[in-house]
């Protein structure tokens, strides 16, 4: 998705709400089962990694350096889809708009 469609589809989601833990965690199950169905591979969940970064990234805090994001995040995304991290607000991470 190029930047100015993920920029467009980042405000959408967020008009309607969607930005709750609870699809977070709709979105993470619904991956792992299609993962065991064989429905979906390593590169599809590589992809929809690099969409909820590239969503993420439109909301960086400044005072953030982005190396120090890009690694903390795309860090986070492996361990949430590989199930050793439990979907949790960090509090050295801005809210959700």
């Amino acid at each position: 998705m190029d930047a100015r469609k993920g920029s467009q589809a980042h405000d959408l989601i967020g008009f309607v709400g969607l930005r709750a833990h609870a699809t977070a965690v709709g979105l993470l199950q619904l991956s792992i089962e299609l993962v065991r169905a064989g429905v979906l591979d390593q590169e599809a969940i590589t992809r929809i990694k690099q969409a909820i970064f590239d969503d993420l990234a439109l909301s960086r805090p400044y005072s953030l350096p982005q190396a120090e994001f890009e690694r903390t995040t795309r860090l986070r995304l492996d361990r949430l889809f590989s199930g050793e991290e439990k979907l949790a607000h960090d509090e050295s991470m801005p809210p959700p708009r």
